[in-house]
């Protein structure tokens, strides 16, 4: 203010504003106040129902578009017969042909600047009855007859009950044709709740990867500082194998069509074409496609441009804060066909292991009849034998740090070349696998500079677990040294031993094997986080030994015994009651099913049973079988989950009989 606004002559008034620019106010004394009357003028835009969006991109790709690429193709692809070109050449040509024909046929879209927010489902014949709907309100207001209103009312209802069966149908349809992927389950119910996170914006593509790659230097430079003098002792220079694989097997067109029709459409944006259409399209690309394939098994050279990915940051839980790079994790995404080759290499591969058996007894990672509910079955049996013979257990879970992102090419070429038996092409193949691999990170319809991947096995594809298997190969064997049982699920590490009172050789002895553990995958590149390290001791009921908390010395840091820890995503206590875990996942489940009811009037009956199997019967099911033998007063809050879900599904009164609808 420039002066008094009382009469008195004291400044009592003023204009406060927020991101709001105002002129210079101007103060008038008027007689009916003791107070100044003030004039000020806001300089602001006018609001508008338009908002700004970030420019949005599409194509459209109809069933006319698709007969024409159809008729297109064949022509297009006849310069690919010549067997004489390299894999590269190859690849490079069909990606050509295919990018080139779909933006002749269904060129790229973009819609700009500013666009009116409008809902998916609704459809023109919506719009037509909202129209007809608001003439017949005009027309009531003219005349204000009761035959205008009645039709007003008539309308308006058939408009609105039009909207809803829209809105049901849209996102029945979107939950039946997603009805395996839980992410996109998870985003609807999300979205139909308004509980979506909102990422923030203030960071960019080139924030993201300069994050993740210095994360991964970080951890290496680390690893190389405590590592011995020399990095190649624990390496055997004699094969397990008893047979050798050379060379892979060209597949035949029968297999790869039956392999592309099972494999998920999942597309990226390194794709010529959407998954989709090449999946519709795949009779007249079988042919190309296969000599790729084939080329690239007999010539041990993977094309450059399967050597690509695209990484998407997400939020590693839904209540992180967006604005701490510490909270994201980096999801790959890889080219459809790159996923294709891998999956040929990977079934040779995996039957090469399986008949010489070269797979560790004890791995349960990303292996045929295996799962996380195996794995823990066998831990829990032998803990509860253990149990019931009147001893107490000691469960020891390794956190090993980015240990995908930390493998070494090198050592795992000779753990593949000595351990597995793989020899000529197909090692040759492999090593062109793992070079001159690059990635770029896409935020916020961005993309950052290209880097260079030089360690890790690559994220999102096919190979990277089995090949991660295979690197940890030796450890199993260090660990049976030492009589110490054990269980791998991938990078997860399991060890337990059964402990005695008054004798700590038990302990002594698991202290010196983690010791060997850490040596090991120090020389291996890999780091063990024994801040993360957690410890459980399992007693028998009524156990009077081990009342004082235990704790590992490893090369100078304590691992303390905890009350409880996760493993597997299941909660472990130390009477193997699984309460906590119980009580964990009752919330969880609850919470979904509150979700799931906010939004049942929108989805059709199968809709709804969809969400219900994937989002609540899924965490009542996971590694259920551990809880066979545990007391009724145990169980009987999933017991109420399942109720509550089946009254829900079946619009049941909370107070009626829950019998009928269960059978």
């Amino acid at each position: 203010m420039s002066g008094p606004t009382h009469n008195l002559g004291n400044t009592l008034d003023l204009v406060c504003t927020k991101d709001i620019t105002t002129d210079l106010p101007s103060i008038l004394q008027v007689p009916v106040s003791d107070h100044s009357c003030i004039f000020f003028n806001l300089l602001t835009h006018a609001q508008t129902n338009r908002s700004e969006s970030n420019p949005h991109f599409f194509r459209v790709i109809n069933n006319h578009v698709k007969s024409l690429l159809a008729d297109h193709l064949p022509d297009k692809l006849e310069s690919l017969s010549n067997t004489s070109m390299s894999v590269n050449n190859l690849t490079d040509g069909l990606n050509s042909a295919l990018s080139e024909s779909l933006d002749f046929f269904a060129p790229l879209r973009t819609s700009r600047g500013t666009r009116t927010k409008s809902v998916p489902w609704f459809s023109d014949l919506t719009r037509s009855l909202k129209r007809a709907c608001r003439k017949l309100e005009d027309r009531w207001r003219t005349c204000k007859s009761e035959s205008s209103r009645l039709a007003w009312t008539l309308s308006f209802k058939h408009y609105k009950h039009a909207l809803s069966a829209a809105r049901s149908s849209y996102f029945s349809n979107l939950i039946n044709t997603n009805k395996n992927n839980h992410r996109v389950l998870f985003n609807t119910v999300a979205r139909l709740t308004h509980s979506s996170p909102v990422l923030s914006s203030s960071f960019t593509a080139n924030d993201f990867l300069e994050f993740f790659t210095d994360k991964i230097s970080q951890i290496r430079n680390n690893i190389i500082s405590q590592q011995p003098s020399s990095t190649m002792s624990s390496q055997c220079s004699v094969s397990w194998s008893t047979s050798s694989l050379s060379q892979f097997k060209p597949i035949s067109a029968e297999a790869l069509a039956s392999m592309v029709a099972a494999s998920k459409p999942t597309t990226c944006s390194l794709d010529p074409i959407p998954s989709d259409l090449l999946k519709e399209l795949f009779p007249i690309l079988s042919a190309p496609i296969r000599a790729i394939f084939n080329t690239s098994l007999s010539e041990g050279c993977v094309p450059l441009t399967y050597k690509s990915a695209i990484i998407k940051p997400l939020l590693k839980k839904p209540n992180s804060d967006p604005l701490i790079l510490a909270n994201y994790r980096p999801v790959s995404t890889l080219p459809f066909l790159s996923k294709i080759l891998e999956r040929i290499v990977a079934d040779q591969l995996t039957l090469h292991l399986s008949a010489n058996n070269l797979f560790d007894n004890f791995q349960s990672g990303f292996r045929s009849c295996h799962s996380t509910e195996t794995a823990l079955t066998r831990v829990v049996n032998d803990l509860l034998v253990t149990a019931d013979s009147g001893s107490a257990s000691l469960l020891l879970i390794l956190d090993l740090s980015s240990a995908f992102y930390t493998v070494d090419h090198c050592v795992l070429l000779h753990q593949l070349e000595h351990y597995v038996g793989i020899h000529g092409l197909a090692l040759s193949w492999f090593q062109s696998y793992l070079s001159s691999r690059t990635q770029c990170v896409s935020f916020n319809n961005s993309l950052s500079e290209c880097s260079t991947v030089t360690t890790g096995v690559p994220q999102g594809s096919v190979l990277g677990p089995l090949l991660f298997c295979i690197y940890m190969l030796p450890l199993g064997m260090i660990i049976a040294e030492y009589g110490i049982k054990f269980h791998f699920y991938a990078d997860d590490t399991q060890l337990y031993i059964p402990l005695q009172p008054n004798d700590p050789s038990h302990i002594q002895n698991l202290e010196s094997c983690v010791r060997r553990i850490k040596t090991w995958m120090s020389q291996n590149f890999l780091m063990l986080n024994t801040a993360k390290t957690d410890l459980l001791v399992i007693k028998p009921n009524n156990y009077k030994y081990f009342s004082e908390s235990l704790c590992l010395n490893i090369d100078g840091c304590s691992i303390s015994e905890s009350t409880h820890i996760r493993n597997l995503g299941i909660t472990f206590d130390p009477t193997l009651t699984f309460r906590t875990h119980i009580k964990e996942t009752t919330r969880s489940a609850f919470f979904h099913l509150r979700n799931i009811a906010k939004i049942l009037p929108a989805l059709s009956r199968r809709s709804a049973e969809v969400v219900l199997h994937a989002l609540v019967s899924s965490r009542l099911d996971y590694c259920n079988v551990l809880f066979s033998g545990l007391p009724i007063c145990s169980t009987r809050s999933l017991q109420l989950v399942q109720n509550s879900a089946a009254r829900l599904l079946t619009k049941t009164s909370r107070y009626g009989h829950i019998t009928p609808v269960l059978a």
